[in-house]
């Protein structure tokens, strides 16, 4: 009869249970027995055999009987076992560059994978070099060589979503959710099918179908409360389905129905800046008077675009569309209208005035 077994202590989904799956089978290449694995994982044996069948998917299985017949054993076929990935000692610097992109994921499983493969580079960056690198095991590039966010958001309440949202993506299942959207004063329930987990400034978004609208739209993880992965069911990928489609570069990864023309000129002082990037795939630059640029591109989206134009103050000018360049000009009015009261009384102090 098989033991009760209840959820463990902590946060440990099934998502974090297929993992510790994973490395107890590749860490027994000669078999373990399903109730070896039952008791490992916290879980019953009928849990599993369930278990088992989602590895299924990924390696190819097999139980042999042990000796004195005893229960049968499970593990990886030999030749399905993970293989090693050969690294040069610049490649595992580049990748180490990058390490703290994934900081607003500190907390969940996936940060844990990351920062256990993290570790594994970080060993091997720190051996001693050969050759002209002899002996330069303390220089410690690892510490002067990164990747900084842009504004890092701490996702350390939200590490359940999280897991959930990136085993739905990976696997392919859908995703059930409480979900309080800007536009909406009530938070909605509802289904979506996530195609794809993008990180832009250092938020979590997830492009997914809604099910019920049969929409696809762009969902950010602050706003995800409740999530439940199914165990169960899967949806199909669409053939067509291209992320790419949905980057605005610096812009995000919104999609309006029809996409936005935008040009936008740019003085002498910030023509150099212009120039040195390339904040969206589309975009075009010509030069004007008076040793000035002008950007043209076409975007999905115009949200982000607004609030880029402010940044550049007075150096920017829209030329089109008309509704981007209302769209600034208000929040320049509306800018300008918090300070008129403070600039009628600076007038009122002055000498002479009464």
């Amino acid at each position: 009869m098989e033991r009760a077994l209840g959820r463990p202590k902590g946060k440990f989904t099934q998502h974090r249970r297929l993992d510790r799956l994973r490395e107890i089978l590749e860490k027994h290449p000669r078999g373990i027995s399903l109730y070896d694995l039952a008791e490992a994982l916290s879980v019953t044996v009928r849990s599993m055999r369930r278990y088992l069948k989602e590895i299924e998917r990924e390696y190819d299985l097999e139980s042999v009987p042990s000796r004195g017949g005893g229960a049968l054993l499970w593990k990886v076929r030999s030749g399905e076992m993970p293989r090693k990935v050969e690294l040069r000692r610049t490649q595992a610097y580049a990748l180490l560059a990058a390490r703290r992109l994934f900081e607003p994921m500190r907390g969940s499983a996936l940060f844990e994978e990351i920062d256990l493969a993290v570790g594994k580079l970080l060993a091997f960056a720190q051996r001693p070099g050969r050759g002209p690198n002899a002996g330069l095991a303390d220089a410690r590039l690892e510490e002067r060589f990164l990747y900084l966010p842009h504004t890092p958001k701490n996702y350390a309440e939200k590490t359940e979503e999280l897991d959930d949202l990136f085993q739905a993506v990976s696997d392919l299942r859908p995703l059930k959710l409480s979900y309080k959207s800007a536009l909406k004063a009530e938070e909605e329930r509802f289904t979506i099918h996530p195609y794809a987990l993008v990180m832009h400034r250092d938020s979590i978004y997830c492009v997914a179908l809604h099910v019920a609208k049969a929409e696809i739209r762009t969902f950010v993880l602050d706003r995800m409360r409740d999530t439940e992965c199914a165990t169960t069911e899967r949806f199909d990928l669409p053939a067509d389905f291209q992320i790419e489609a949905y980057f605005q570069g610096e812009f995000g990864i919104w999609k309006d129905a029809k996409p936005h023309k935008v040009v936008i000129d740019f003085d002498a002082k910030a023509a150099e800046y212009v120039r040195m990037r390339k904040v969206h795939a589309s975009q075009r630059l010509a030069s004007i008077a008076n040793n000035g640029v002008r950007l043209s591109m076409t975007v999905g989206n115009l949200n982000q675009v607004v609030s880029w134009v402010l940044e550049w103050g007075a150096r920017a000018k829209v030329v089109e569309p008309e509704e981007l360049a209302d769209r600034v000009r208000q929040e320049l009015e509306g800018a300008l209208a918090l300070y008129a009261d403070a600039e009628a009384v600076k007038r009122a102090k002055k000498p002479g005035k009464r």
